[in-house]
């Protein structure tokens, strides 16, 4: 049976940490340019703005709780399969391209504990380039069942921060929330050699749901 990430009521949407410096400026700016907005046209102008970004805002930064599924390797995030390549150590990467439209929350793709969390500066162009390669990201390593696990979150042209929930030596469960990209980015996922895959590219992929490996 899939297991529960969360003991919270299903259906219920948090926002996800790490959202505070974007949103809150924006949320209170549109506060107060809706209850000034029947005093002043100028409010009122700036009203419909503000809101409807305030609004895109906690769109954006929605973290909805999440029925985990089974399977040995799980999509860490929401997206679109970009590619699927065969690594020279015999490892197959699979990327995933994150628009602003998909949760940025990034899960766990396996049970076990975290090896290594390494930031790595770099540039900041589209995450769909293939000059993406030296953008920010973090890098992380699971230890796991299927032995070192590694997981990359690469920042996008608009994405400039990424967030880790978790430090390194903390034990993690499959699915468990781990980190956030600020809007468009990647992530990619080292599979282990003999592991086959179960996705094609251009599919989409749900954080938790999506398995990425095939039995």
């Amino acid at each position: 049976m899939p297991h529960s990430s969360s003991s919270a009521p299903r259906g219920r949407v948090r926002l996800a940490r790490g959202a505070s410096p974007w949103l809150l400026p924006t949320v209170a700016t549109a506060a107060v340019s809706l209850s000034r907005a029947r005093r002043s046209g100028r409010w009122a102008a700036l009203a419909v703005p503000t809101t409807a970004l305030a609004a895109g805002m906690l769109w954006f930064f929605r973290d909805p709780d999440r029925e985990i599924a089974q399977g040995r390797v799980i999509s860490p995030a929401d997206g679109v399969v970009q590619s699927i390549m065969p690594w020279k150590d015999g490892r197959t990467r699979v990327a995933i391209f994150m628009s602003p439209l998909n949760v940025h929350v990034n899960r766990a793709p396996l049970a076990g504990t975290v090896t290594s969390v390494e930031h790595i500066p770099g540039g900041f162009v589209p995450a769909f380039n293939k000059e993406s390669e030296n953008n920010e990201r973090v890098v992380w390593h699971f230890d796991t069942e299927l032995g070192d696990i590694e997981m990359v979150q690469i920042a996008g042209a608009v994405a400039r921060r990424i967030v880790p929930y978790v430090p390194q030596d903390t034990k993690v469960e499959q699915g468990e929330r781990i980190g956030l990209i600020r809007f468009g980015s990647r992530v990619d996922v080292y599979l282990p050699e003999g592991i086959e895959v179960a996705v094609e590219v251009g599919q989409p992929t749900t954080a938790g749901v999506t398995r990425l490996d095939r039995d």
